[in-house]
């Protein structure tokens, strides 16, 4: 039910979206560079994939500095700004939806170079379900950018205290999962979106939440 759910949403959400995919398209081209950003990342039992989004940020920026952006990194794009923002570098990701790479619920993949900073159990248990476009995490972590851009060191940051505390949400996930909580999720996550407050959909979780 899961997976059908899935491909049918993901199709329907990508035929309504299309008009926004040529517009975005066409600001990000003009940007200069490819349309689409491309990253391995860790799947459904430790495969790896390749996710897509729009391109926010200039062409290799992986090889100019961190894996985690901040908000103000001088690497994003003026259009990449906009899409990171309202999140629409994520709605790509409905192609790895209908190709099986992920859900559109499930833990946020990671880049293989986080993953394994993970512990085995917690390893093992996120990567029993297929990743997903949106999560408790992807709620919690709404202005994660704005957050790491007042620390001193992102990097850091990202991994003594973010990273800890999104396992433990992938983790109430996996074990909570349901097509209800899906639903859920999904229906916060627009709301996010959209300016509106998912909390009676899904309470704001604090670190001794999960």
């Amino acid at each position: 039910m899961k997976r059908a759910f899935d491909v049918l949403a993901a199709v329907a959400g990508l035929a309504v979206l299309l008009p926004l995919f040529i517009v975005a398209g066409a600001l990000i081209k003009a940007d200069g560079g490819p349309v689409f950003f491309r990253q391995a990342r860790v799947g459904w039992k430790g495969s790896i994939f390749y996710i897509f989004k729009f391109r926010s940020m200039v062409p290799d920026a992986e090889k100019l500095g961190s894996l985690v952006t901040a908000q103000y990194d001088p690497r994003i794009t003026r259009v990449g700004r906009f899409l990171r923002r309202t999140k629409l570098d994520e709605l790509p990701q409905l192609l790895n939806v209908i190709k099986g790479d992920m859900s559109l619920v499930g833990p946020r993949p990671e880049v293989p170079y986080y993953v394994e900073m993970w512990p085995e159990d917690a390893r093992r248990e996120i990567l029993s379900v297929r990743p997903g476009v949106t999560d408790y995490a992807t709620l919690f972590y709404n202005d994660e950018q704005a957050v790491l851009a007042e620390t001193d060191d992102p990097e850091r940051a990202y991994v003594k205290e973010i990273l800890p505390h999104k396992l433990a949400l992938y983790k109430k996930y996996v074990r909570e999962r349901s097509f209800w909580l899906d639903f859920r999720i999904l229906v916060a996550t627009l709301l996010k979106m959209a300016g509106a407050s998912p909390d009676r959909l899904v309470p704001k979780m604090r670190f001794s939440d999960s």
